[in-house]
């Protein structure tokens, strides 16, 4: 008989460091996709929903900067209402000349991935500040809302962080797609509440209405009554005084059913 294959030799520990190190990684965005979804489902406020996001890819990158912006309408500015290394952050207002980068992900949609920002001649007139901050790698990844960006999640590392990798930027990603559907509830959740109370407002404003003219027949009946050498209603006639009780009931009935809002 053939001798049988001998089995195949064990991986040696050294060769397992790359899986290793990749299923950890995976674990650790698994762990803070979690704790974002938990964070964010417990408020409508937007603001607190953005600052939880940049917090938690903050800590979990080790990241210089993480902020999100959201866009305006004419393109030439975007207001930074979240920002990871300094929270008391809420509405500032930037001029995209200044941020290329950012300017280039909320016009095309798409992520910018810098992996040199000191080498990038786009950002020549910050590499001074670049360096300062030793800053080396630069990601822009669009918020987008039936393809079109809304806002961008803004992240930098330093040269001492370990380098952001596409899987990283694919997380990034999934976490702006989470981020572009809170917005909408929240979106839809404010439009409600004004709706609302722009409703409740205007019920208001008719009840207003009906009682200020309640009050003024009742006055003025009350002054024609008072009027000396008024007649009796008996000269009105039987039909005539029939009429008037029948238009009052109705006028009342219509008055009580406008009071319910009907």
């Amino acid at each position: 008989m053939p001798d049988s294959p001998a089995p195949a030799a064990a991986p040696a520990p050294a060769d397992l460091g790359p899986r290793v190190r990749e299923l950890e990684r995976e674990r650790m965005h698994l762990v803070t996709l979690v704790d974002i979804m938990q964070e964010i489902t417990g408020t409508l406020n937007f603001v607190d929903i953005l600052q939880t996001i940049t917090q938690k890819l903050g800590e979990t990158f080790g990241l210089d900067r993480c902020s999100i912006f959201l866009a305006e309408q004419h393109g030439k500015t975007a207001r930074l209402v979240a920002s990871y290394e300094d929270p008391s952050i809420r509405n500032y207002v930037v001029d995209l000349g200044r941020y290329p980068e950012l300017k280039r992900s909320l016009d095309s949609g798409e992520v910018v991935f810098i992996p040199d920002a000191q080498d990038d001649p786009n950002l020549k007139h910050i590499r001074g500040a670049l360096a300062t901050r030793k800053v080396k790698t630069i990601t822009v990844v669009p918020i987008t809302w039936r393809r079109v960006a809304i806002g961008a999640i803004f992240l930098r590392t330093d040269r001492d962080g370990r380098a952001f990798s596409e899987e990283d930027i694919a997380f990034t990603q999934a976490v702006a797609a989470m981020a572009a559907k809170a917005l909408r509830v929240v979106y839809r959740y404010e439009r409600l509440v004004r709706r609302h109370a722009e409703q409740s407002e205007t019920a208001q404003r008719a009840e207003r209405e009906r009682i200020a003219l309640i009050a003024y027949l009742r006055r003025l009946m009350e002054s024609v009554a008072e009027r000396p050498g008024l007649q009796s209603e008996e000269q009105l006639g039987r039909t005539v005084a029939d009429e008037l009780d029948r238009l009052v009931d109705i006028t009342v009935a219509v008055l009580a059913e406008e009071g319910k809002g009907r």
